[in-house]
């Protein structure tokens, strides 16, 4: 049952929600706008702030602050030497390629003492904003004369290379432009971007993962979802690839540290780069998801997790080396089932075709949108009814087929196999081995081949059960006839004929190829990975382009539509992985009838779940409990409470982990790093009533590193303030401006404090 994992589901009443107007909190905003569409709102609410503190291009501004870590989460700048702070979870696959049996920092934690201890990461990246710009003409410039989406498309492709190009020229620079509004608009972000990205701390999973997958997406959070890098630039500060010589980087700005905490109604912001967000989709889209897709791929996810969970419990090696898969796997699963709740309870379907009764009465009112848009809401229809057992094939082949290990390596090797069909010239092949042998290398070294035997087994029999039969890769008529359908003896005959399956085989059919020799077509897992591709191929993604492409030009008309119908609302873009600004306060929420959940909680609650028996989410580090019965909180705990995490009604999605949550006056108050359950729908529908980010509150990740750590040393190096001091430099500077930091007698009480630890900690070695 899809049930087991979790400890409870809340009920499920409908909530009507209106949708004609933006709500309270909602929306993903574009910085370079603010100023005329937020700035207002947002002093409304309490922020002391301009827009011009937040992004600027003539001064530094919030936005100097924040990265893009790795492409796939945010992070911040935390000090003058290029700290940076993101979440746990986004590391963890750093850390996890960092640990071993014998140094499991998974387990232990990782804390560099000195710069020399910081450990590098290759291919881990960190992007800075450097200015956006609207190019909407420049972009669509020649597009009126196109007959086609697919020609339309070809000129939008020409003319974004070619102003991404102007742009950057002799500079250092890239340029990322992207659609906005389906289309409509297109906006160019200069970036800047370092790759040498070291290691400096990271919490052991017993802190930064604390709560595990029980609590993934709930409300209340304990979790310390947190870890440490640091920038590295080359000379002149400017991005250098990994170097001993490298210098810590100088960023324009860093986010002061605010050790006064949050209060209920406080206002909150979030900036960072949210990946993907669909809220202006027509109600047969939503059903989809709600009936189709989601339903299948949580049955697949859940499949697969149980079976991982067996063998990460029977051996500590095996742990390791699916500790971020099985990370990401969960992730996805558990959203997804938050989300359907979500959609049921905000009743999202019956508004989204309430919505689109209020436009065709618009439409119908006059001759001209008549013209246009009258036969909008029928080719949508249309459209999505062609997406009949399309959409559920390609969840199976992504989810199902190449869910298993084996087959999506397999499927890795298809161009080299293609190569040696044809007699390619050598140098072709050889670079294409070149490439399979470095990918190999790092695939090997976290796949354990006798797990991946029974997900193979299981996913491919749902596959196989679960949707109709002319929906079936031909190879699947194979299994039928020789195994009668089960799955369990065909995944034996794979995984002891195929040379897939181990490392030394996967070099032996390299060292073939270069000899110009095709040992690949053969291989039972490549002959189940090229049936599935192959079946893509004909079957699902001529369909599927050919509905997308049409798709894409219906839901432009759409979007330009209602903003016209709409014309005193502020629209936002959905997100598509740029720089955005969310705001909103601080304040707790009731998710059923009867239940209030406030907006914080604190090491207590961590000692609650402790003694509740769920021992594997639940355990901690036998220091957290010492520090927790000694109150030894230092400056961090407030009225002999430790604050852990807090809650507000800013609008996030995937992509904003790590993102800093800023108070009114600029200042860190907390990392972003979830959503509740009951708001994991704000994807497709927003419900104020609902959404709420969660964040590790700062003083807690300060707890952590000083008191639990013992890493004082970076503390040392961030910015503490106490006061309302706006946390914005006072000029253009490269040169980090000072912010006010603590007063005299705060700063006594600190070196105080200190002090005494490290007497005692010096007694302690020396006994």
């Amino acid at each position: 049952m899809i049930s087991k994992r979790i400890l409870s589901f809340f009920a499920a009443a409908l909530l009507s929600i209106g949708i004609t107007t933006a709500r309270p909190d909602e929306g993903m905003w574009l910085p370079m706008l603010l100023k005329q569409l937020n700035e207002a709102q947002m002093q409304d609410k309490g922020m002391k702030l301009t827009a011009e503190d937040i992004y600027s291009v003539n001064q530094s501004s919030l936005k100097d602050a924040i990265v893009s870590f790795g492409g796939f989460c945010t992070g911040e700048m935390i000090s003058p030497e290029g700290l940076l702070l993101t979440n746990h979870h986004c590391g963890y696959g750093q850390v996890q390629q960092h640990s071993s049996v014998e140094n499991d920092y998974l387990t232990e934690g990782f804390w560099a003492k000195t710069r020399e201890q910081e450990l590098p990461n290759p291919g881990l990246t960190a992007t800075f904003i450097v200015r956006m710009e609207d190019v909407t003409k420049q972009i669509l410039t020649g597009t009126e004369a196109a007959k086609t989406e697919a020609e339309r498309e070809a000129i939008v492709q020409r003319n974004i290379s070619r102003v991404g190009k102007e742009a950057t020229a002799g500079t250092h620079y890239n340029a990322v432009i992207r659609p906005f509004f389906y289309g409509n608009e297109y906006y160019m972000y200069i970036t800047e971007t370092f790759k040498d990205i070291r290691l400096v701390g990271a919490p052991p999973s017993s802190i930064g993962k604390f709560g595990g997958d029980t609590d993934n997406w709930m409300w209340p959070r304990h979790t310390g979802d947190f870890s440490l890098f640091r920038i590295y630039a080359g000379p002149n500060n400017e991005p250098a690839e990994y170097s001993p010589e490298n210098k810590p980087y100088k960023p324009r700005h860093h986010l002061p540290i605010s050790l006064s905490g949050v209060k209920e109604g406080d206002f909150t912001m979030v900036f960072g780069f949210p990946g993907r967000t669909n809220e202006y989709l027509v109600s047969q889209a939503v059903k989809e998801i709600y009936e189709v897709s989601n339903p299948h791929k949580i049955n697949i996810r859940e499949t697969k997790l149980n079976i991982l969970d067996e063998e990460m419990k029977a051996s500590d090696a095996v742990r390791i080396k699916y500790a971020a898969k099985h990370a990401s796997i969960a992730n996805a699963w558990k959203k997804w089932i938050g989300e359907n709740r979500g959609i049921r309870k905000a009743n999202a379907i019956a508004e989204k075709q309430q919505l689109e009764q209020q436009f065709a009465q618009w439409v119908a009112a006059d001759p001209a949108r008549q013209q246009q848009y009258g036969n909008l809401l029928a080719e949508f229809e249309q459209n999505y009814k062609a997406l009949d057992g399309i959409t559920i094939s390609r969840d199976y082949i992504n989810e199902a087929a190449f869910g298993v290990e084996i087959v999506k390596l397999a499927n890795n090797f298809t161009t080299l196999q293609r190569l040696l069909a044809q007699k390619a010239p050598q140098n072709d092949i050889d670079a294409q081995v070149a490439k399979l042998e470095s990918y190999a290398a790092g695939y090997f070294k976290d796949y354990h081949a006798p797990a991946d035997k029974k997900v193979f087994a299981a996913l491919l029999s749902l596959y196989y059960n679960n949707i109709d039969r002319k929906l079936h890769p031909e190879i699947f008529n194979m299994v039928r006839s020789k195994y009668k359908g089960d799955f369990t003896k065909y995944a034996e005959d794979v995984f002891t004929k195929s040379a897939f399956v181990s490392e030394s085989g996967v070099k032996q059919l390299l060292a073939e190829a270069k000899k110009g020799k095709d040992a690949i077509k053969n291989d039972p897992a490549f002959e189940l990975a090229n049936s599935v591709a192959e079946y893509y191929r004909v079957n699902v993604m001529p369909t599927y382009t050919s509905v997308n492409d049409n798709l894409s030009l219906l839901y432009r008309s759409y979007m330009s539509g209602l903003r016209q119908m709409q014309s005193d609302k502020n629209f936002y873009p959905d997100a598509n992985s740029t720089l955005r600004v969310a705001y909103g306060k601080v304040e707790p929420y009731k998710p059923v009838d009867g239940v209030i959940y406030t907006y914080y909680t604190t090491l207590e609650g961590v000692m609650e779940k402790a003694a509740s028996g769920v021992a594997e989410d639940y355990a901690i580090p036998a220091r957290l409990r010492e520090l927790y019965e000694k109150k030894d909180y230092g400056p961090y705990g407030v009225n002999g409470q430790m604050p852990v995490c807090f809650i507000a009604s800013n609008h996030t999605t995937g992509g904003n982990s790590g993102s800093p949550v800023i108070n009114a006056n600029g200042q860190l108050i907390g990392t972003n790093f979830d959503r509740n359950w009951e708001g994991t729908m704000s994807d497709i529908v927003y419900n104020p009533d609902q959404v709420r980010n969660i964040s590790v509150d700062v003083r807690y990740m300060l707890f952590i590193v000083d008191k639990f750590a013992g890493a004082t040393h970076l503390v040392e190096e961030m910015t503490l303030v106490t006061d309302d001091t706006s946390g914005l430099p006072q000029v253009d500077a490269r040169k980090q401006q000072p912010e006010k930091e603590l007063s005299k007698k705060e700063k006594k009480k600190l070196e105080k404090e200190l002090k005494k630890k490290r007497k005692k900690e010096k007694a302690e070695v020396d006994a």
